[in-house]
């Protein structure tokens, strides 16, 4: 059994679709497996007007289809209270540091918070203040902690206008910036990989490595989310975050110890020596792409799609070539590109190692051995390298070696919530997003989208069902590369 952890843990947002469909199933998992026993409570609050029977009756929908044993969930679920709230108004906390104070009398939470804000982002300040000004941030306690969702601003200004509120209330070290892609087993698999394995460690810089690639590539297109999606696009969306994370653990120094302090300032000595451009700069690194219709004329263009405006600019693909300005990177591109509407559902990562020298003669060619992490939909790993080809000549061919996740396997893998809660709980911050990571995301971000906004593109430039713009794999060729995944 593993050890208890005691905690009140509170969701801002708790009738909300994330906490149905996420956010209970990720708790209850905990109690089923022994992290949460008896000395937890969980609080769910928003504006809607519910009894504690009927928010017991939601939480018992949500977790069903994870439900073993009924007598086990139904002493899970007397563990959940509700609180009817309007989060904006400074005297309705009181009802809420009531009960706070009341669950850890009856539950023995030794004054332990973690408040979740599964909420719009516009509220994140305002809590986090309520939170400080009306008492519900203990003193006694071993730790408070907040969790929050992203997008965590939409610019670096207000990135950085939001991280001022948090800091009044809270210090870094308590704020735990979700990002779903780092509770990934297979992006979390990339540090076991590199660090685990003497023979990519010792190889993992510019001395072996001709570029890496990381693709984030989706066949949907905006669906129902234009109206968002249209002020964000590509390169908000995908980039910003998820992209980034998954370069930090590519570009990092080695870490002095696998600590989440020690983890983050390895990150940290990357992201700080990331180019960021200037506009002609941009225009030589990064390329931007719309969707048009499929070929066969039944996927329709972006501009078609319902809300879009018919003569947006917004992205819908990216690809971009960054450089990290450290000796261990010196001259390495890193590739990145993300984009819907593509040939195939894809997240994976793909480290080109430079082909080496050739002894075998002229007629033996050598290909570039590629180390390949698969994310998604599928997990695995893959390790392209040259043999012998099986003819009396002695010529060569590539032969992969490749492991992919069983089903036994993603049976007991943690999902990426429950991951997240657990790390919190445990105040590991190694696989949540710090500021100072999120800070120099949103510069680079915000040098392209403002080099982006001072030109026009002649959308669309690439067909639904593609793998983007024909600039996308020239993007690559002018360095003498191309994309590993080709859909």
């Amino acid at each position: 059994m593993p050890a208890e952890i005691t905690t009140l843990l509170t969701f801002f947002g708790g009738t909300g679709d994330l906490a149905k469909r996420k956010l209970y199933p990720s708790t209850y998992n905990l109690f089923k497996k022994g992290f949460l026993q008896e000395h937890f409570a969980v609080i769910g609050t928003a504006r809607q007007e519910l009894t504690t029977e009927e928010f017991h009756e939601m939480v018992r929908e949500s977790i069903a289809d994870f439900v073993e044993d009924q007598a086990n969930a139904e002493e899970f679920i007397s563990h959940f209270y509700y609180i009817q709230q309007d989060i904006t108004d400074s005297a309705a906390y009181a009802d809420m540091l009531t009960l706070n104070n009341e669950l850890d009398a009856k539950y023995g939470l030794k004054g332990n918070r973690i408040f979740y804000m599964s909420v719009a982002p516009r509220f994140f300040g305002t809590v986090a203040k309520y939170l400080k000004s009306e008492g519900l941030i203990t003193e006694n306690g071993e730790y408070n902690r907040l969790m929050i969702e992203k997008p965590f601003g939409t610019s670096f200004g207000t990135a950085e206008d939001l991280q001022n509120e948090l800091s009044e209330a809270f210090d870094d070290a308590q704020i735990f910036r979700i990002d779903h892609y780092l509770g990934k087993e297979m992006v979390q698999n990339i540090a076991a990989v590199r660090f685990g394995n003497p023979l990519f460690d010792a190889a993992w810089n510019k001395d072996y490595i001709e570029n890496v690639q990381v693709t984030l590539s989706e066949v949907l297109g905006v669906e129902e989310r234009a109206g968002y999606y249209d002020t964000a696009g590509a390169l908000r969306d995908m980039i910003q975050n998820h992209t980034m994370q998954i370069i930090g653990w590519l570009a990092m120094e080695k870490p002095a110890s696998f600590k989440d302090t020690d983890i983050r300032a390895a990150k940290n000595a990357a992201f700080n020596s990331l180019k960021i451009y200037n506009r002609e700069e941009v225009a030589e690194n990064f390329v931007r792409g719309q969707y048009g219709e499929s070929a066969d004329g039944t996927q329709k263009k972006y501009l078609d799609e319902m809300d879009v405006p018919a003569d947006s600019q917004n992205n819908t693909f990216v690809a971009g070539k960054l450089q990290f300005e450290m000796p261990r990177w010196e001259g390495v591109p890193f590739y990145i590109r993300s984009g819907k509407r593509l040939a195939a559902k894809s997240t994976r990562v793909d480290v080109v190692f430079k082909k080496g020298l050739n002894i075998f003669g002229g007629d033996v060619e050598l290909a570039n051995p590629v180390l390949t992490i698969l994310i998604d939909p599928k997990g695995g790993i893959e390790f392209k390298i040259n043999a012998k080809d099986v003819t009396s000549e002695f010529l060569t061919r590539v032969v992969n070696l490749n492991w992919t996740v069983s089903d036994e396997d993603k049976k007991l893998t943690p999902e990426p919530y429950e991951r997240m809660i657990h790390d919190a709980m445990d105040g590991n911050g190694s696989n949540f997003a710090d500021w100072n990571g999120v800070a120099i995301a949103w510069k680079f971000v915000d040098a392209i989208q403002e080099a982006w906004d001072a030109t026009r593109e002649q959308f669309p430039n690439y067909v639904s069902g593609s793998m983007g713009p024909v600039a996308s794999d020239e993007l690559l060729a002018k360095d003498g590369n191309e994309w590993v995944f080709k859909g």
